[in-house]
């Protein structure tokens, strides 16, 4: 049995991670953590009481993974806390810098234990990656639009980001468009990655979508994911927590564990 706590478990994704690793015969769900008093329900009247102290939780049960999926202002500070207590951790919060990911690899090596970051962990979501660096060795002028709900604090995602850095590495930097286009309205053509453009939509009723879209002569090519709920993601949190067992330093992706 993996034993699993799950930081955030008052939040919505860390709500749906506490019913699956319940409902794994392997994983043993021993503590659940939010900033905040409550509980949470597994169902069958089962109900877990929520610990308000990550470090004091950890320290208490010694669990082997710790999934967190808190906010990105503080998930750092929460990696900086348990990682030097030895556990391993799982993390589906999004927003790290180049410098934090360093940071995060080098505190994992230092404490002999490993920490996979997942941009996301949909299954449709990694293929969908792997589709698109397969079509930009064809289809050099490619653009990324991201959906997601507007709670979302972080933008453009994290999927969008590692979605134009795997491009990028089977394509070569170039501009696209007209060479004299300007915007009359600052923002108008989105963020650019290597001459990609990515553009963020935040509004309710959207999960976590995204779509790739390449143009050629006369043709274009639409490559996308649109999960309807997040429990899409939740094989893919299993998974993590299985396979980062045994690891050590940064795992960036889910892909990698596949």
């Amino acid at each position: 049995m993996i034993r699993v706590l799950v930081n955030g478990a008052l939040g919505r994704m860390g709500g749906e991670v506490c019913k699956k690793v319940w409902a794994e015969p392997d994983l043993d769900l021993v503590d659940v953590v939010d900033i905040k008093d409550g509980q949470v329900a597994l169902g069958g009247g089962v109900v877990f009481g929520v610990n308000t102290d990550l470090v004091k939780a950890i320290e208490n049960v010694r669990p082997d993974v710790v999934v967190d999926f808190t906010r990105p202002n503080v998930v750092m500070d929460n990696l900086r806390k348990m990682l030097p207590l030895g556990v391993h951790a799982v993390v589906g919060t999004t927003g790290f810098s180049d410098a934090d990911l360093q940071e995060v690899d080098e505190l994992a090596r230092a404490n002999n234990t490993a920490v996979l970051i997942a941009p996301n962990f949909a299954l449709g979501a990694v293929v969908m990656m792997k589709l698109a660096c397969e079509a930009a060795k064809y289809f050099p002028n490619v653009e990324i639009i991201e959906k997601h709900h507007d709670n979302k604090l972080d933008a453009p995602s994290g999927t969008a980001i590692i979605t134009a850095q795997k491009i990028a590495e089977v394509r070569e930097a170039m501009r696209q468009g007209h060479p004299d286009e300007r915007e009359t309205m600052a923002g108008a053509r989105g963020a650019d990655y290597e001459g990609m453009k990515i553009h963020s939509v935040r509004l309710p009723g959207y999960v976590a979508s995204q779509e790739v879209i390449f143009g050629g002569q006369g043709e274009t090519l639409h490559i996308s994911t649109e999960p309807v709920s997040r429990e899409c993601y939740m094989p893919g949190v299993a998974l993590g927590c299985r396979k980062i067992l045994g690891r050590t330093g940064l795992v960036y992706g889910l892909d990698k564990l596949l």
